[in-house]
């Protein structure tokens, strides 16, 4: 028995047709991916200076402090892969609007946790548990929106979505850098404690955002297993798709975690005050992410006039193009915070396409299971990333690994070149 199709039952042309349902699931899902960035980026920004604390070691030179924060930064990796799947798997079994409230609410609470950790180990727990929430919200949040609003909308949702994210990780920066004005010396850790807001958003998740009338139909008609991603026709899907996840999101996760500890040295090397480098680290975030709202919006026009794989090849190369240009040769903080970081933020909106992409790609109860699996598997190999580059890397060595998340986005582009063009939705019609 074939399920029934996903599209919208109203193919609203303009915003004043959507219905009350659709704006409740819009806002639900866009205010989940706002706080998803502000909860992603306030440990990448004090990082350095929370795990030197931990250590109780007298500075960041200290070995121990790039090898702990590499351990930290791949166990949140892993945690993102391992919450995509899991919360993916709840969001196609318990309902979308029921999944999103139990991320939310995971994120939010561990987020808090941190700002109480007295090791690092401690601090690595709570990140790792804090991870599972963040990428279960991508899945369940994606799926919620792909089978609630117009399908001709998706490459402008798509756009949309992902500006919450860097709406958050731009809020995450104005918090980090408000904070460094008032908070004494060895304080870094109470910024977690702004994480803890996002639950108030669970209660009304839960009052006022129904489960799409598509899951509805759709869970009482057949129930596939999880196993299911790996069979027949789905199979080749899983695959290629995870593939092209894995490499884009470890060249971007190397660069994210990376690029500000790379900064720090160059600031420091040129004399600067340790209150002024996490200003000036909030600052060029701040314009990275930006230049990404832009580049999201230019991925939904790429995407809407030459189809989702064109315009995936095209973004990844010139994500590859400006990582190259910028870690290739040595450059001075200012060159690389004001022109060659702000590029690779553009080039990042091709992630955004990946938000509406790859749920139609599966069958609807698998669809959350389906991209989240696709989509954070790629965790795994960014938080392999990490590693390898934090333990074995030359001390202080941040622009060699820089450089590598180039040579990775360049492979992302080759592999984009087999992604999958029909989706699951034109198969059943």
């Amino acid at each position: 028995m074939s399920l029934p199709s996903s599209a919208p039952a109203r193919e609203a042309t303009r915003l004043r047709e959507l219905t009350p349902q659709q704006w409740r699931s819009g806002i639900a899902s866009w205010l989940g991916w706002l706080f998803d960035g502000l909860e992603l980026h306030l440990y990448t920004l004090i990082a350095l200076p929370l795990v030197v604390q931990l250590l109780d070691v007298p500075s960041a030179a200290d070995p121990a402090v790039k090898e702990k924060s590499a351990y930290i930064q791949a166990a949140f990796l892993l945690g993102w892969a391992v919450g995509g799947a899991f919360f993916g798997r709840l969001g196609d079994i318990l309902g979308r609007s029921r999944a999103l409230a139990l991320t939310v609410l995971t994120y939010a609470v561990c987020t808090g946790l941190c700002a109480f950790a007295q090791t690092w180990w401690q601090l690595m727990i709570f990140r790792f548990i804090a991870a599972l929430g963040i990428g279960g919200e991508w899945a369940v949040g994606a799926s919620l929106l792909a089978e609630t609003w117009p399908r001709a909308w998706r490459p402008w949702l798509a756009a949309v979505l992902q500006t919450g994210v860097n709406l958050g990780i731009l809020l995450g920066a104005a918090v980090v850098g408000i904070l460094s004005l008032v908070l004494p010396p060895g304080g870094e850790r109470w910024v977690f404690l702004v994480g803890v807001l996002p639950a108030l958003m669970v209660f009304w998740i839960r009052r006022h955002v129904p489960e799409p009338e598509t899951w509805r139909q759709a869970v009482t008609v057949a129930q596939p297993r999880a196993r299911d991603l790996f069979r027949g026709a789905v199979a080749s899907t899983t695959l290629r798709t995870t593939l092209v996840c894995a490499l884009g999101l470890s060249a971007w996760w190397l660069f994210m975690f990376w690029h500000p500890q790379h900064f720090r040295k160059l600031l420091a090397a040129e004399g600067a005050p340790a209150g002024e480098i996490t200003r000036l680290i909030s600052a060029s975030f701040f314009l990275v992410n930006f230049l990404a709202i832009a580049g999201n919006f230019f991925a939904g026009f790429l995407a809407r006039h030459l189809g989702n794989r064109p315009a995936i090849v095209l973004l990844f190369a010139g994500l590859a193009l400006a990582m190259g240009g910028a870690f290739a040769v040595p450059r001075d903080f200012a060159a690389l915070a004001w022109f060659w970081c702000p590029a690779i933020g553009f080039f990042s909106g091709v992630f955004g396409l990946f938000t509406m992409y790859l749920p139609p790609l599966f069958p609807i109860l698998l669809r959350t299971t389906g991209a989240g699996f696709c989509y954070n598997i790629g965790r795994v190999a960014a938080a392999v990333a990490s590693l390898v580059f934090g333990l074995y890397a030359p001390v202080g060595d941040f622009r060699g690994a820089l450089l590598w998340s180039g040579g990775l986005a360049l492979a992302a582009a080759l592999a984009s070149c087999w992604l999958p063009v029909r989706t699951h939705e034109d198969e059943a019609t």
